[in-house]
């Protein structure tokens, strides 16, 4: 019992830090915290929708209020959706950094000169102070003007960033600076590789795009095909909506449909 209050404890604690790094800025991409705000607005929500479902599949607003309690773990569902999307969003950035420091080494400069001049480069794309790769190209600037090596500001970024294309550089990038490797021709080649890659994907996701919408409509038309019906032949579906055999028909329909929807989403979530 102690030992499961001071895990609960640690994990408060960790929680806790997180929270002030993201405010800072300083941000581990694996973890996003919500605000208590953000959470109960995704909570109110998710309810609204899964309420109006159940009503669509019940007609019943104590049974539909219970189905709305799955609405508290829309905050998860959603959290891992921000992820996504802030890494996808922080490669294609990452990019963007690679060409410009690549351009700045092929004219000559080293590579702690070529990420001040990415710096300026990324103000121009990026003016938003706020965009993730403004963000971390300053702390990689500030730690290469204390001295510290650009391989490690480098790592570090790469540690908390959980893609794999930013860990491969850095990790070439601090192999390349113990051995004295060829960093121009690294940082050029890096920056193609990544390049092609997200090319890749956006033709991937411009091919599939047609099927997720699909998708989606077809795990919208059991609900309307649901109300239309309840609608039009009230009589007809009484049976489903009146007894506790069809309750219980209805709840297998609700989780077969859902996951339905998950793995359709799965199948169609391509990864490069």
């Amino acid at each position: 019992m102690a030992k499961k209050k001071k895990d609960k404890k640690a994990e408060k604690e960790l929680r806790k830090t997180q929270w002030e790094q993201q405010q800072a800025g300083i941000i581990d991409y694996d973890v996003y915290i919500m605000s208590k705000k953000e959470n109960i607005i995704n909570i109110i929500f998710a309810y609204c929708i899964i309420f109006i479902v159940g009503m669509i599949f019940y007609h019943n607003p104590i049974l539909a209020a219970l189905l709305g309690l799955f609405a508290f773990k829309f905050p998860k569902i959603r959290t891992n959706s921000i992820i996504k999307k802030r890494k996808s969003s922080l490669t294609i950035q990452f990019k963007d950094l690679l060409y410009s420091v690549s351009s700045s080494m092929e004219a000559g400069r080293s590579i702690e000169a070529a990420f001040k001049d990415a710096l300026r480069d990324m103000a121009i794309i990026y003016p938003n102070p706020e965009t993730p790769i403004m963000k971390e190209t300053v702390f990689i600037v500030r730690k290469i003007e204390m001295n510290e090596p650009v391989e490690q500001a480098l790592l570090e970024f790469a540690k908390r960033s959980h893609i794999d294309d930013i860990e491969n550089f850095a990790d070439i990038i601090s192999v390349c600076k113990r051995t004295g490797g060829n960093l121009a021709e690294v940082v050029r080649n890096t920056s193609q590789v990544i390049g092609d890659k997200i090319e890749t994907k956006r033709e991937i996701e411009t091919t599939i795009t047609s099927k997720k919408f699909e998708s989606r409509i077809m795990s919208v038309m059991p609900i309307a095909m649901v109300f239309l019906l309840s609608v039009s032949s009230p009589e007809f579906m009484e049976p489903v909506f009146t007894t506790i055999t069809g309750n219980i028909v209805m709840t297998i329909a609700i989780f077969m449909f859902t996951i339905a929807f998950f793995v359709s989403e799965k199948i169609v979530d391509i990864e490069v």
